[in-house]
């Protein structure tokens, strides 16, 4: 769960809720676990976590996949195939009924209820040793894959003590102090000296500590794989949305996916030693805030993808404990019936993967002072739906601020 306030909630609201529709399905997710044929203990542990992900929106990527690739969902696969054992776990925060990141990624990073927005910390001030500083103390390597700031709250959640998760500048800093042997993500604003309010160079601080570091997609494939940990930060903020990035050729050139950066870490980490991996799916939650389908759809299907490289490991090293799990639903999408016989339903929900940008990215490129009509002009060349004069001029309201 990420801080958004009423404005941009109206802002993305109003955009989102012009593309509704499509058919029923359902489906009911949990924590599910691989580990293959093997029955001893599992030396090596990755642990995916499609972050805010309702049962929906599983529901709803395994059909976008099947229609647009033929096949199942590898997560949907698991399930048909009966490779899984299946179950459910309460991360409840200590403060409220909604748990939000931090807070869950908490309870399996220390094993303890946390407030909502504090990492690994009780309210009294107690830190709690996170699980990859246990794994690192018995000899095993430790990586944290995301989409989002490598400082965010879910890979926070594994390695940091905070008693804020905005403390993002402060969390790059105990990643340099704790040296795991892998970090992949976003967030160059927390480690170049330029954007750090303390002026420290962090990048130059962690290869002073032996660290490779990459900036680009190119960078991380020609590192040498030769024993030393890396640092991968590959935007200045979490990485672009999967629609986005499919669009955009500097972000295919120069950003990984998430598939790409869970093949890289786990290549990095196999060994005699053993290993435990974090893998985020972290903007399935960001577009679920902002109400927009093909954003949520289509990173949850980039995150399948990840499943997808990390389930061929497990295949080949069957000593492997896969994990795959949500930490909090968000938004609660669905597929929806509608039309004469539902029969407007499949076009509605096939038409979503036209779109070339997300809704978030529609909005930067538009103001209040735009006209409606360059407001309509602007949805329709990235969505491929029409909207009304009076829904451009409801979005041009919220972008003004003038609904409260």
């Amino acid at each position: 769960m990420s801080n958004f306030s009423r404005r941009d909630f109206l802002k993305t609201g109003a955009l989102g809720s012009l593309f509704a529709g499509s058919v029923a399905v359902g489906c009911t997710t949990g924590t599910t676990s691989v580990a293959g044929n093997w029955k001893g203990k599992a030396k090596n542990v990755i642990f995916m976590v499609s972050d805010g992900m309702s049962a929906g929106t599983l529901t709803m990527a395994d059909q976008m996949k099947r229609r647009l690739r033929g096949s199942a969902s590898n997560w949907i696969s698991l399930y048909e195939q009966n490779l899984v054992n299946r179950g459910f776990m309460d991360m409840s925060s200590l403060n409220a009924i909604v748990t939000d990141s931090a807070a869950a990624s908490s309870s399996w990073g220390c094993g303890h209820r946390i407030n909502n927005g504090g990492v690994n910390m009780s309210p009294e001030g107690e830190a709690y040793t996170p699980i990859l500083m246990h794994f690192k103390n018995v000899g095993k390597k430790t990586g944290l894959v995301t989409t989002t700031t490598m400082t965010h709250a879910t890979p926070a959640g594994f390695i940091a003590n905070v008693p804020n998760r905005g403390m993002e500048a402060d969390i790059a800093v105990q990643l340099l102090e704790r040296q795991p042997d892998l970090l992949l993500g976003g967030g160059n604003r927390f480690f170049a000296a330029d954007m750090r309010d303390d002026g420290r160079d962090l990048y130059a601080e962690f290869i002073q500590k032996g660290y490779h570091v990459a900036r680009t997609k190119a960078e991380l494939e020609a590192l040498q794989n030769d024993g030393k940990p890396v640092l991968g930060i590959f935007f200045d903020s979490h990485l672009p949305y999967t629609v986005d990035h499919l669009n955009v050729p500097e972000y295919l050139r120069d950003v990984p996916t998430l598939a790409e950066m869970t093949g890289t870490a786990l290549r990095r980490l196999s060994g005699s030693e053993g290993f435990i991996l974090q893998v985020e799916g972290g903007k399935i939650d960001h577009a679920a805030h902002s109400n927009d389908a093909a954003g949520l759809i289509f990173d949850q299907i980039a995150f399948d993808d990840a499943v997808g490289v990390a389930m061929e490991f497990v295949n080949a090293n069957p000593d492997t404990l896969l994990i795959i799990t949500s930490d909090h639903g968000n938004a609660n999408p669905a597929l929806n019936g509608f039309g004469s016989g539902y029969a407007a339903a499949d076009a509605m929900f096939d038409s979503l993967a036209l779109a070339t940008r997300t809704n978030n990215t529609i909005l930067t490129m538009l103001s209040e002072n735009d006209s409606v009509a360059r407001i309509r002009e602007v949805i329709e060349t990235y969505t491929t739906h029409a909207i009304s004069i009076d829904q451009a001029g409801f979005l041009k309201q919220a972008m003004a601020g003038h609904l409260q």
